[in-house]
């Protein structure tokens, strides 16, 4: 190969090689600022991340970030292995995983981007309308079993959850079977189908009368209906909304975030701060999560 020729495929490759690295969130001392953001994680929070990264370069087009999802265990295993600039998550970081990164030189730092309410999904053609947390956590834990039990009909109950990767798995373990006890114990039923994806929950609502699922909000479609749910026996029953998550009448919202290491700089903060802006939440609004600016955080 002529040695002119291999040299510039040496040079090219060393260039976009350094161009699809992540943006330090600490500052890397270059001559130019990277231009290029790595953000990976929650499912859930993958289609607002992807709108807001198409807004911001068409508005930026000297930017480029790259959006994908796995869940947010995917995306905090990225941040604790330095790959990523910003990792969504639909529930905060466990202290196991804080304790990871800072032992590989990382610090995260979380950021409320916006919230989210959980809707507890089911057929339209299924007359339950509404139910409590406990039957929920009865449902789910295997306790129930026929939708005769909570005033449907006599059918089996066909449960659908996220696989355990998913944060808002793990969120609906801790918050709807549990009940918000940490020293509840109380696992999935053996068979509840884990599906990957916030698509495939709805799709299998849709086609199964007998399915109960969860879902983000800004995910279910107008033709599934929607479960009005109580904290308690003889409590109110409440859908879902960005009304009911602010006034916190819902009993299954929360935050979402993202993670960086460290304080943003440069670049990444840049778009934090533009997340974070009127532009950015009025996105939030229309795909049908809750502004984070709206109400006080809903973490403990």
């Amino acid at each position: 190969m002529n040695r002119f020729l291999l040299l510039a495929i040496t040079i090219f490759a060393l260039v976009f090689s350094a161009s699809c690295g992540p943006a330090s969130s600490e500052g890397a001392a270059s001559d130019s600022p990277s231009t290029y953001i790595e953000n990976k994680g929650s499912d859930t929070i993958v289609n607002l991340a992807l709108a807001w990264a198409e807004t911001y370069q068409a508005e930026h087009p000297e930017v480029r970030i790259s959006v994908t999802g796995g869940g947010s265990g995917t995306g905090i295993a990225s941040l604790i292995n330095g790959t990523v600039d910003l990792a969504n998550a639909s529930r905060q970081i466990k202290e196991e995983e804080i304790a990871n990164a800072r032992s590989n030189g990382i610090e995260p730092l979380e950021h409320i981007i916006a919230r989210d309410a959980i809707a507890v999904i089911v057929n339209p053609t299924n007359p339950v309308s509404q139910l409590t947390l406990k039957q929920i956590s009865d449902i789910y834990s295997g306790e129930i079993t026929n939708w005769s039990e909570v005033g449907g009909e006599d059918r089996p109950i066909v449960r659908l959850s996220r696989e355990t990767n998913s944060g808002t798995h793990v969120y609906f373990l801790e918050t709807v079977l549990r009940l918000g006890s940490q020293a509840d114990k109380t696992l999935f039923s053996r068979d509840t189908l884990l599906l990957p994806s916030s698509e495939g929950i709805i799709a299998e609502v849709r086609q199964n009368p007998n399915a109960i699922g969860y879902d983000g909000l800004g995910y279910v479609p107008k033709d599934l209906k929607m479960i009005a749910i109580a904290e308690r026996e003889g409590g109110a029953y409440v859908l879902p909304s960005i009304a009911t998550v602010n006034d916190k009448t819902y009993a299954i919202a929360r935050d979402l975030y993202m993670y960086t290491n460290g304080e943003p700089t440069g670049i990444v903060k840049e778009y934090l701060d533009w997340i974070m802006a009127s532009e950015a939440q009025e996105i939030v609004a229309e795909l049908g999560f809750v502004p984070a600016s709206l109400t006080p955080s809903l973490s403990p």
